[in-house]
């Protein structure tokens, strides 16, 4: 009898195996697909020898989550490559707002607000160490109450309330306005202002690398890791029921709500399955990915230092195009996020080529074709990329959840991280991650501390199981 079998093996359900394994625990991982990883996969898109992330490319929390911070990945394999310039933001005049790793620096690219960045951001990088375990966290009696408190007084409020409350240009509110907007939320509502804080914190305190040969590496050097520590992966290996698994003293789904009733079917009493059924997905996201012939020719050269660029001009721009998804609607000038690895990583392509990918958010399960409208956008800020192009990959949302089944609707965050949904993930619970059934857990991006790749959702997981096999 194994004390866990995990179901899934995205970095949170590899996150869980480890803590599991390194406490002396016996784990087996079921994963549905041949390739292991989730979210964190690399493949050959776009052409032959030109490598892709299909879903994460930018590990912006890896450094800074307690979970990752603790495995040996420098000995496992694992390089994180840190370009100059965690993210640029260009502009309609040729110029960009750059999110330096110095808030300094930053704060040079923004004008007026030069100050008022600095204000805003400085007690929350200095203070990033205890803040980030707390921020990545479900919701406990913090170790540091009024660290905890002085941000929450800020993150709790809408993007668009913080960033024209605190800043006076155009610049500094469309910097703030493309890191909120990774909420995939509209940036009017309650609490998006957080994702911006945390994102940003976190690309001045430990930066935005990206893993030298994709995110394969790192979900491969988890994976090995946990074998050292003598747990056992298989993969190809669905599960369409819990009844096909053998005995185990936990099971643990790195899975979504909607999947998990499938997999637990009348195990799961009424008015918890009621509650998971209430659970609401966000939008969805359309992918490319583009073998090009060279860098792309941005008009502000600060892009070309960036391993992240946001697409979408002004922050009145960018909160129309975020409200529409919600609405049902697709943005004909959507807001684009775009990622350059092989500028900084040139073993992703080959010799002088390079790779490119970028994805708009639009309705769940939208079969809408954004590549126009993408490609529009790349171009309004760097004319002739359409010029480069080699071979592109085009995913729309049913393209991704077939991927990963975990992205239901295309949605990448596991769920929409709105306010309720941010505190009760995926219901109202002391302790979020165990579920009614005796020894049912779950550990994917659907509990807090929600979406990315970080692993502390797989961890708490983790350590509730602990608690409850003593």
């Amino acid at each position: 009898m194994y004390d866990a079998i995990i179901i899934g093996s995205g970095p949170n359900g590899l996150a869980a195996a480890i803590e599991l394994a390194r406490n002396g625990r016996s784990v087996l991982v079921r994963e549905a697909a041949p390739t292991i990883g989730g979210s964190c996969r690399s493949a050959e898109l776009a052409l032959p020898g030109y490598i892709h992330d299909i879903c994460s490319t930018v590990a912006s929390l890896v450094i800074s989550s307690p979970m990752m911070r603790s495995l040996p990945l420098e000995q496992l394999g694992v390089q994180l490559i840190q370009p100059p310039a965690p993210c640029a933001h260009p502009l309609d005049d040729g110029t960009a707002a750059v999110l330096e790793r110095s808030i300094e620096a930053t704060g040079q690219t923004l004008g007026v607000d030069e100050t008022a960045w600095a204000s805003l951001m400085r007690p929350s990088v200095e203070n990033w160490r205890k803040l980030a375990p707390m921020l990545l966290a479900p919701p406990r009696l913090p170790a540091h109450p009024l660290l905890l408190a002085r941000f929450g007084l800020r993150a709790i409020r809408s993007a668009d309330s913080l960033a024209h409350s605190r800043f006076t240009g155009p610049r500094a509110r469309a910097l703030f306005a493309g890191a909120a907007a990774h909420a995939i939320l509209p940036l009017d509502w309650h609490a998006t202002a957080s994702f911006g804080m945390v994102l940003i914190a976190s690309a001045h305190a430990d930066g935005w690398p990206i893993v030298r040969g994709g995110m394969q590496k790192l979900a491969d050097a988890m994976a090995d890791h946990l074998r050292s520590l003598g747990g056992e992966i298989i993969a190809d290996a669905p599960v369409k029921s819990l009844h096909e698994l053998p005995p185990a003293r936990s099971i643990v789904c790195d899975v979504t709500p909607r999947q998990l009733i499938q997999l637990a079917g009348d195990r799961l009493p009424d008015r918890y399955r009621s509650k998971l059924d209430r659970f609401r997905y966000g939008p969805g996201v359309f992918k490319m990915d583009w073998a090009l012939a060279g860098p792309i020719p941005w008009k502000a050269a600060d892009c070309a230092r960036a391993g992240t660029v946001h697409l979408g001009g002004t922050f009145e721009e960018i909160a129309t195009a975020e409200q529409m998804p919600w609405r049902n609607e697709h943005a004909a000038k959507p807001y684009v996020l775009l990622v350059q690895p092989t500028l900084f990583d040139p073993s992703r392509a080959p010799v002088g080529k390079h790779t490119a990918w970028a994805y708009c958010h639009v309705p769940n399960g939208s079969t809408m074709d954004m590549t126009q409208a993408i490609e529009a956008q790349i171009e309004r800020f760097a004319p002739g990329f359409r010029d480069l192009i080699l071979g592109r990959s085009v995913m729309n949302c049913a393209d991704m959840e077939r991927r990963n089944p975990n992205l239901i609707g295309g949605d990448i965050t596991g769920g929409a991280q709105m306010l309720t949904q941010l505190f009760a993930r995926p219901v109202a619970s002391v302790n979020p991650y165990r579920t009614p059934v005796p020894n049912l857990y779950l550990c994917s991006a659907s509990t807090p501390p929600g979406g990315g790749v970080h692993g502390m959702c797989g961890y708490h997981a983790a350590r509730a199981i602990l608690n409850d096999l003593r």
